[in-house]
């Protein structure tokens, strides 16, 4: 790497090409769930599993969690560049895999491989920054990198509702595709080769934890396609078990998923990822069925739905920009207030999706996003700082994975309570005044739940 390219600016010529490339795969993982939220509706319609809904975003959030465990074995096995270049692939094979999927049991292996292959490319960005920008400049360019984020959130519901509108949805996970081929030709061209070659490593990936993890998304999942309402139910407790088999799991070894206070909810850690882990499972319903439910009760357009739905990321964006400078002893309020803030946006969002305006919604979901970004970043930041210097690396990976765990489980759950109540085959209008809020509002306890692990935390 030269780092004597650094002028202190990303436009520099030789490094806004690396700026580039990060951007690039950062927003293929940024932009791929509201997009497909977008379709969704479309897709449906075209191929059927209105039954599997909730698994297009379960499967996608399932297969990034496996990927970000393993992401940093496979770089170390194989190279950072040829493992970025590597997952690339993937994730355009699943893209493609979508795209061309004649009925719903392929669309969900394509989003399952996509997930896989999105998981890994970002934690891969992330390391290559390290790799391609002088020591200096890492902090502007993780800062800079955010801005893809809140990019997406207006980007992705137009490109959705642009290819959903003209009828052709396949036509945005082939956009995928292209972007991914062209990341990963980006990606031979400018990342360094690892000059040692592959390295191995002392850690191992917490495979049992993953294998739980998969297992009891999956029951949950299934709880909501048999017929029987005892196999249903049995289910669901399997799946649940699982989830605690793995955090039991979690704690009995050295390889861990999960700091080993995960689950100890009289630490910081622990309030913190049950935090995260509850107020995310709380409310990813509304971006699995809200759009459906926007479009098929407002008679309204995919690109409509997108922007309304998007209202979640745009208040989480603006708020988290606003108090992004509070000082530490602050911490505790803003973590109650944000909580708060969100289970009065999910009651709210339960109430409105269904039976409220298009106006009523988006300002619903706005509340909803800004409780979010009100107290995320602070509960993160009393989750890392609870544990020792030596697990305080994995605590930082263990924030995003706890609520991908939670939109993964919460998504699985929705699409099972969905087909309960009624919308197995779509958004049955007869059935969407009173069913609807009993599929939004059958979360609300995980989010009070969550608001009293929060305030707990705030006082930590």
């Amino acid at each position: 790497m030269n780092t004597s390219a650094s002028s202190g600016r990303l436009v520099d010529k030789t490094l806004a090409p690396r700026f580039a490339l990060l951007c690039l795969g950062i927003w293929l993982n940024a932009a791929d769930t509201l997009v497909t939220a977008t379709i969704m509706p479309s897709v449906a319609r075209d191929i059927g599993g209105y039954a599997y809904f909730g698994w297009s975003v379960a499967a996608y959030l399932t297969g990034s969690i496996v990927a970000g465990a393993c992401s940093g074995k496979l770089s170390m096995a194989l190279g950072l560049r040829t493992a970025t270049a590597l997952t690339g692939l993937v994730y355009a094979i699943g893209c493609a895999m979508s795209a061309v999927a004649p009925e719903f049991v392929t669309f969900i292996l394509g989003r399952l491989i996509q997930g896989l292959g999105a998981g890994a490319v970002v934690a891969l960005c992330y390391v290559a920054i390290t790799a391609l920008f002088p020591e200096s400049l890492w902090p502007r360019v993780y800062g800079a990198v955010a801005g893809i984020w809140g990019a997406a959130t207006l980007l992705g519901p137009l490109l959705g509702g642009l290819f959903a509108a003209a009828g052709f949805w396949r036509g945005a996970f082939w956009l995928f595709v292209v972007q991914a081929i062209i990341f990963v030709g980006a990606v031979m061209v400018m990342l360094p080769a690892d000059k040692n070659g592959p390295k191995g490593g002392q850690s191992r990936v917490p495979s049992l934890q993953l294998f739980l993890l998969v297992v009891g998304v999956s029951l949950i999942g299934a709880a909501g396609v048999v017929a029987s309402p005892r196999w249903a139910i049995g289910l669901a407790i399997g799946g649940v078990i699982g989830m605690a088999a793995m955090l039991a799991a979690n704690a009995r070894t050295h390889d861990r998923l999960l700091p080993r206070t995960a689950a100890d909810l009289r630490t910081a850690t622990g309030l913190g990822l049950l935090t995260i882990f509850a107020c995310e499972a709380a409310v990813i319903g509304f971006t699995v069925y809200g759009p459906a439910f926007i479009q098929a009760v407002h008679h309204a357009s995919p690109l409509t739905a997108g922007y309304v739905t998007g209202a979640i990321a745009a208040g989480w964006t603006l708020c988290a920009m606003l108090v992004g400078h509070t000082p530490a002893e602050k911490d505790g309020r803003l973590v109650r207030i944000g909580a708060g803030v969100i289970l009065l946006g999910a009651a709210l969002s339960a109430w409105a999706v269904p039976r409220g305006t298009l106006m009523e919604i988006a300002a619903a979901f706005c509340v909803l996003g800004a409780g979010f970004g009100l107290c995320h970043a602070f509960i993160a930041r009393r989750a890392i700082a609870a544990v020792p210097a030596e697990e305080q690396a994995m605590a930082s990976g263990a924030v995003p994975t706890a609520q991908l765990i939670g939109g993964a489980a919460g998504s699985a759950g929705a699409g099972a309570i969905a087909n309960v109540l009624g919308f197995s085959h779509g958004v049955d209008l007869a059935l969407a005044p009173t069913n609807g809020p009993l599929l939004f509002g059958a979360f609300l306890p995980l989010a009070v739940l969550g608001f009293v692990a929060a305030w707990r935390l705030g006082r930590a």
